[in-house]
C-alpha cells in the first residue's frame, strides 16, 4: 500500500494546482484606455512644416482585455471642458466610433489638427481626448487612464545655435520660418560644442540661402516651383504682397514694397523690416 502513496499524493497536489490556476484567469469584461509613453500630455507644433495647413497626430489606444477574433467598436470624445480648441477651426470633429480590428491588442486613431488660426504663432491651444467603452467595451477604467491631452501651436522658439550667427542679425519667428522653407528643419553649427568649426561651411551654406531668399524672393519662387509657394500682389494700390504656401493660403507673409527706393521687404511679426 505505501508504493501508492506518493503517486497518489503527487496526483492531489497536480489537481489542486490546476483547480487554483483557474480561478486566476481573465474574467473582467474588456476595457479601452490611451497609451502615451511618460506622459498626460502630447505637445506638437506646426512651426516645423509651415507648408500645411493641417496634420495628423496617432493617438495609441489599448485593450485591456483579451483579444478577440472580430473588430470590436470603441467611442472616443472631447472633454469640453478641458478643451480651448475650437472644432473644425483647430481640429477636425471625431468619427461616432473607431475600430479595434480583430485580433488586435492596439490601434492608432488619427486625429486631425488644423493650421489656420494665425493665433497659434503666439498661443497653444488644448484638445482633451477621452476613450469610451462604445459597443464593445466597458469605460469601467480610471479616467487618468482613458483622458489625455493634446497642446498645440505654431510657435517657434529660439534654436541655442542661432546666437552664434550675426549674419541674421537677431532672433525672430518670421525670420526662422524663413529659414526652416528655405532649408527645412537642419541644424546649424552650435559654437560652444567641441569641434564645431567643421559645421562652419556648412552653416553658412545655409545662411545664405535664407540671404538670397530674403533679398530676391521673386527669384526665389521662380526657381522653387515645388515647394508650392506664391507671391501674391495686394489689393490695396500699396504695391505690397502675400507670401504663401498654396497647402495653406490663410498663412500669409508681407512683403512690403518702398516706392522711392524701388524695394521689397519682408515684415516680421514685430513689424520690422527683414534684412540680412
Amino acid at each position: 500500500m505505501k508504493k501508492y502513496i506518493i503517486p497518489i499524493i503527487v496526483a492531489i497536489t497536480v489537481f489542486v494546482g490546476c483547480k487554483k490556476a483557474t480561478e486566476f484567469t481573465y474574467e473582467s469584461e474588456d476595457n479601452v484606455y490611451l497609451d502615451y509613453p511618460n506622459s498626460d500630455t502630447l505637445t506638437y507644433s506646426f512651426s516645423y512644416k509651415p507648408s500645411i495647413d493641417k496634420d495628423t497626430v496617432w493617438i495609441p489606444v489599448k485593450i485591456s482585455g483579451n483579444r478577440v477574433a472580430k473588430d470590436r467598436k470603441f467611442v472616443m470624445t472631447v472633454v469640453d471642458n478641458l478643451t480651448s480648441a475650437v472644432r473644425d477651426f483647430h481640429y477636425e470633429k471625431l468619427k461616432d466610433f473607431y475600430v479595434m480590428p480583430k485580433d488586435s491588442g492596439v490601434v492608432k486613431v488619427p486625429i486631425i489638427l488644423k493650421n489656420i488660426d494665425a493665433g497659434l504663432v503666439n498661443n497653444s491651444v488644448s484638445l482633451t481626448l477621452r476613450v469610451l467603452g462604445g459597443e464593445d467595451f466597458k469605460g469601467d477604467l480610471p479616467a487618468s487612464k482613458r483622458t489625455k491631452s493634446i497642446v498645440f501651436s505654431n510657435r517657434l522658439e529660439e534654436p541655442s545655435w542661432w546666437k552664434y550667427w550675426g549674419q541674421f542679425r537677431g532672433y525672430g519667428r518670421v525670420k526662422h520660418e524663413f529659414f526652416l522653407i528655405v532649408n527645412g528643419n537642419v541644424q546649424l553649427a552650435d559654437m560652444s560644442k567641441p569641434n564645431a568649426f567643421y559645421d562652419i561651411p556648412r552653416t553658412l551654406y545655409y545662411i545664405e540661402n535664407v540671404r538670397l531668399f530674403v533679398t530676391y524672393p521673386f527669384d526665389w519662387v521662380k526657381q522653387n516651383p515645388t515647394k508650392g509657394y506664391e507671391l501674391k500682389l495686394r489689393t490695396d494700390g500699396t504695391g505690397d504682397y502675400d507670401f504663401y504656401n498654396i497647402n495653406a493660403p490663410a498663412k500669409k507673409f508681407h512683403l512690403k514694397f518702398f516706392a522711392q527706393a524701388n524695394e521689397y521687404v519682408f515684415i516680421d511679426e514685430k513689424g520690422n523690416q527683414i534684412k540680412m
